[in-house]
């Protein structure tokens, strides 16, 4: 598995972060920028990068986007084909709601909403998502089988 990360200027510092715990973790892993910090870029051009890169082998590559809210990324994140991006901004932690987003949905890209989930938080958002499995049963990927269309 390898993990693509993409962010804009909202959430920055946490994917520097993220890329370190992914390091100690031993996940493979590559930037697709913001490379810097800068208040002007605009999410949609990294999302996009992070979508094309886990569309080429949805199976086995899995995103990680940040931003303010995390909603507008998903959105882009999901207009590649095999895409599935799920949104984490819960202010009070729910790693129940993280498993599902595995478990249920086959989710491939994280999307964190940097401005509402503590850096704390996220680290085991983060573990969590990586590490939770897709249950398979068949009503699951009998709904997963009609997202692409």
């Amino acid at each position: 598995m390898k993990i693509y990360l993409g962010t804009d200027h909202a959430g920055f510092a946490l994917k520097e972060k993220i890329k370190q715990w992914l390091g100690e973790w031993g996940y493979d892993h590559e930037d697709l920028g913001a490379f810097s910090y800068d208040a002007e870029d605009d999410y949609p051009d990294f999302m996009h990068k992070v979508g094309e890169k886990v569309s080429q082998d949805p199976d086995n590559n899995r995103g990680i986007v940040l931003g303010g809210s995390g909603q507008g990324e998903a959105m882009v994140a999901n207009r590649h084909k095999g895409v599935r991006a799920t949104v984490y901004a819960a202010r009070v932690l729910d790693l129940e709601l993280v498993k599902l987003m595995r478990e249920h949905n086959d989710s491939n890209v994280l999307s964190l909403a940097a401005r509402f989930v503590p850096e704390e938080d996220a680290k085991e958002v983060v573990k969590t998502w990586l590490e939770a499995p897709f249950a398979g049963e068949e009503r699951h990927v009998r709904r997963i089988a009609k997202i692409d269309l």
